[in-house]
């Protein structure tokens, strides 16, 4: 019996010392691998967190990419949460990787199905409380974020894209209420508000490219949560963004829209709103 114990308590021991190998064995340089792909991570200094923002990086970008921007890094870091990138897959003769974010589009891999192996990953090595992770990506990164969030919406508590959304044409529907807050620049000229022609003469035209309409995008998010009004509940003026909140929708959901006066970035402040607004919920 004694023997027995031992081995037991050797095998749990040692199931422990690799799981925390294989969570530490993942950083910002060397990539988490799961099917289908690979992830980077960061972690605070001296803490081992419960929460974590995933983040998506925009076109021609990687996972390992997201954490040269140290603003975003620190921030995110600072509050207390693990920081997680995935990486798009690598694109025929360009540089950088991309992500099959339109459903009606060639799909080079499930990204779905590979983004939420990256959550269970970080559930599985990392311990992190599923309740507790929040899904953000910029530019084509907020396209997937947004992609993810009407497609399948309980695979994350809430999602926070930045300056990317729908693309035309624009889903008819979404497959359940959401907790979203959407972030864009008001003077966005790479992404703008209404969307703009990348390929083709008219937007309308059978294999025109082009980005979808955020006002619209709103428009979806608010009948997926059954929203009573189509104008704001709540405006909120006072810091350097421009908020509009829907309050009067499906119990449980939450959904707002977070302007700036700028362009095509990740704006200052913006993990410390949206980890506000996440953490608030």
């Amino acid at each position: 019996m004694f023997i027995k114990t031992l081995t037991t308590l050797s095998a749990a021991l040692m199931g422990g010392v690799f799981a925390i190998s294989a969570a530490s064995a993942c950083t910002t340089n060397t990539p988490c691998v799961v099917a289908d792909g690979e992830y980077f991570v960061a972690t605070p200094d001296g803490e081992t967190p419960d929460s974590a923002v995933i983040f998506i990086h925009g076109f021609g970008g990687s996972g390992a990419g997201v954490f040269r921007n140290t603003g975003l890094t620190n921030s995110v870091l600072d509050r207390g949460y693990l920081l997680a990138a995935p990486s798009g897959l690598k694109m025929p003769d360009r540089n950088g990787g991309s992500w099959s974010f339109h459903p009606d589009r060639a799909q080079r891999r499930d990204e779905i199905a590979f983004i939420t192996s990256v959550r269970d990953d970080l559930i599985a090595k990392h311990r992190i409380d599923p309740d507790k992770i929040l899904l953000s990506g910029f530019s084509i990164g907020g396209s997937m974020t947004s992609y993810l969030a009407c497609a399948a919406p309980d695979t994350f508590p809430a999602y926070a894209p930045i300056g990317g959304s729908f693309w035309r044409p624009h889903p008819t529907g979404c497959e359940g209420d959401v907790r979203l807050l959407h972030t864009h620049g008001w003077s966005d000229g790479t992404v703008p508000l209404e969307g703009r022609l990348l390929r083709g003469t008219d937007i309308n035209d059978v294999g025109a490219l082009a980005q979808g309409d955020v006002f619209h995008a709103m428009e979806i998010w608010r009948t997926a949560n059954d929203c009573v009004h189509l104008k704001a509940d709540r405006f909120d003026t006072s810091g350097p963004f421009w908020r509009r909140a829907w309050d009067r929708c499906l119990p449980g959901s939450a959904l707002e829209l977070a302007l700036f006066p700028g362009g095509h970035v990740i704006p200052k402040g913006w993990a410390k709103m949206a980890l506000d607004w996440f953490e608030n919920l």
